[in-house]
């Protein structure tokens, strides 16, 4: 049904379209991920300014009418998350972050928890520059896995249920697996253990730090966890 659709949004991507138009990718807490397009904001006299910058947060008026683009009628920004664009690493984060959601959370569903977690992350990186590392950048992946129903089994194995000699990962049994039930899976050290679980139970402005070998076997987790369930593959968590 056509109409006005008043909605807070993150831009995650904006794409050049014909002479003077921008097509917006967004994320929405109540429609999930949308497709608009912003009329003439090219021009230097556009009405919309430039309050429709990549991983802004903003407040849209739409027009909803038959096709899959809505059409934007007015904005206010609410964060325009201006710092992240100071500094090339916490660009690059902002980014990475902004195209997971966009790869993990493709449709229309609502997820109002993934909108709170990536207006968080932005929200972080943009107050303080020092947190675009590694660590930041697999602790709001893991956050993104329990939104998806997909957080991975860390307090028993994830196959036969014991708790004791935990060696593994395993993608296919969503967790981490004893000795006993290691087929099929990958070593992890008990570090890269206690980081996930750490990460999984603090504030993304709590996120641990770990050593490169932890961090290394947390990506690969994540990413072959999304692979095999989801079937989606995300970019390298920071640039390599």
């Amino acid at each position: 049904m056509s109409g006005p659709l008043r909605t807070d949004a993150i831009v995650l991507r904006s794409l050049r379209f014909g002479e003077a138009d921008r097509i917006l990718h967004l994320y929405t807490p109540s429609r999930g991920r949308v497709g608009a397009i912003a009329k003439g904001v090219r021009r230097t006299r556009s009405r919309f300014g430039g309050r429709l910058e990549p991983f802004s947060r903003v407040r849209l008026i739409c027009h909803e009418g038959r096709g899959e683009l809505l059409t934007i009628t007015s904005v206010e920004t609410l964060d325009a998350h201006a710092r992240l664009r100071e500094q090339a690493a916490t660009l690059d984060s902002a980014a990475r972050a902004c195209d997971a959601v966009a790869r993990v959370f493709e449709t229309e569903d609502p997820h109002e928890s993934v909108y709170n977690l990536l207006a968080n992350e932005l929200a972080l990186l943009a107050a303080a520059p020092a947190r675009a590392t590694h660590a930041n950048a697999l602790a709001f992946r893991l956050k993104l896995l329990i939104a998806a129903g997909l957080a991975p089994a860390l307090g028993a194995c994830a196959s036969c249920g014991g708790i004791e000699h935990l060696v593994g990962y395993s993608p296919g049994a969503g967790g981490v697996v004893c000795n006993a039930c290691e087929a099929g899976s990958f070593p992890i050290a008990a570090e890269t253990h206690d980081f996930m679980t750490t990460a999984l139970a603090q504030p993304l402005a709590q996120a641990p730090d770990a050593s490169p070998r932890a961090l290394r076997e947390t990506e690969r987790a994540i990413a072959e966890t999304l692979e095999h369930h989801a079937h989606v593959r995300l970019r390298p968590a920071v640039a390599r």
